[in-house]
């Protein structure tokens, strides 16, 4: 419901946005702030890390890469429970991303500023960004929101 009454309001304020008649063909009336920077802590010897990032980086987020060797410094820092980890530890914004999740839930993430330490994607599941299989196989998976208290929620699901 919350979301119709969104759609409404934004086809509204659409509806009674001045024209843009002296503006180039090429020119948009939305402004779109940047994206903030992403920090990845990363093992420098892990492969599917990069192909994470380079997805980070085709979505428009600018990503900058700390090669570390323990990551479980970095993780408890941050606030990522027990059985929640992956291979890397993003940092936007003043929440953490855990592992392979995709560009767009960050995106929302971002959006919505839920009260949350930040996402996760436990494990490496097959088909999540960095994870593609050649066949183009999506293995079931959820990203999962964590709370200020340390639990998960349910935030996305892929490849239902």
């Amino acid at each position: 419901m919350k979301t119709m009454r969104n759609l409404f309001a934004l086809l509204a304020a659409l509806a009674a946005a001045p024209a843009f008649a002296d503006a180039p063909a090429n020119a948009s009336p939305v402004h779109n702030d940047p994206l903030p920077l992403v920090t990845v802590h990363k093992s420098p010897y892990c492969g599917c890390c990069l192909k994470w990032i380079e997805h980070m980086r085709a979505e428009g987020f600018e990503v900058q890469v700390v090669e570390t060797q323990d990551m479980g410094p970095v993780k408890e820092r941050v606030g990522i429970p027990p059985a929640k980890g992956s291979c890397h530890t993003a940092e936007v914004d003043g929440y953490f991303v855990e592992g392979h999740v995709p560009a767009a839930d960050v995106k929302r993430l971002l959006a919505e500023r839920p009260e949350a330490r930040g996402l996760t994607v436990p494990g490496m599941p097959i088909g999540s960004p960095g994870m593609e299989a050649p066949d183009g196989r999506v293995q079931p998976y959820t990203v999962e929101l964590i709370t200020p208290d340390g639990k998960a929620e349910p935030f996305a699901r892929h490849g239902d």
